[in-house]
């Protein structure tokens, strides 16, 4: 069984949710794999990740750079799996063929944007009715805290 989570940003954007994501995933033993919508999103996330927090060391790579494989978080564009993630994150609305190899999958989407809203709610209906799946969404409240929807 494949757990699916939607995470509704509204109050505070991707840069600042996907490391304290990673951290939780990482605490857990999970390997993990963010797939992105372009090489220019991957580079920039992974400038992003060394210098978030100078308080924390967030070990990743990515796809482009030698030895993927070893990468306990590795940022990516497409769907391959070299370092062998439990967990697959997915932002710009990217879509993800098959969630059955992953643990977890979680979408991350920009609550401000009806592009992205409007995906989201495609790939919600998609994973819902895909056999295995257990699917839960969390939206932000006015302290930024995550409150479970569904």
């Amino acid at each position: 069984m494949t757990e699916i989570l939607f995470y509704h940003l509204e109050r505070r954007p991707l840069e600042q949710v996907l490391p304290m994501l990673l951290e939780k995933s990482l605490e857990r033993g999970w390997r993990c794999v963010v797939q992105c919508g372009s090489a220019e999103r991957r580079d920039a996330l992974d400038s992003h990740l060394w210098t978030y927090s100078e308080a924390s060391f967030l070990p990743h790579g990515t796809e482009a750079q030698p030895l993927p494989e070893r990468q306990p978080v590795l940022i990516a564009t497409t769907e391959a799996n070299p370092n062998g993630a439990q967990v697959r994150f997915l932002v710009d609305a990217v879509p993800l063929a098959d969630a059955s190899p992953y643990a977890r999958v979680v979408h991350l989407f920009d609550g401000r944007d009806d592009e992205q809203v409007a995906k989201a709610r495609e790939r919600w209906r998609e994973a819902k009715a895909a056999p295995g799946n257990e699917l839960t969404y969390w939206q932000q409240d006015e302290n930024g805290r995550w409150v479970r929807k569904a």
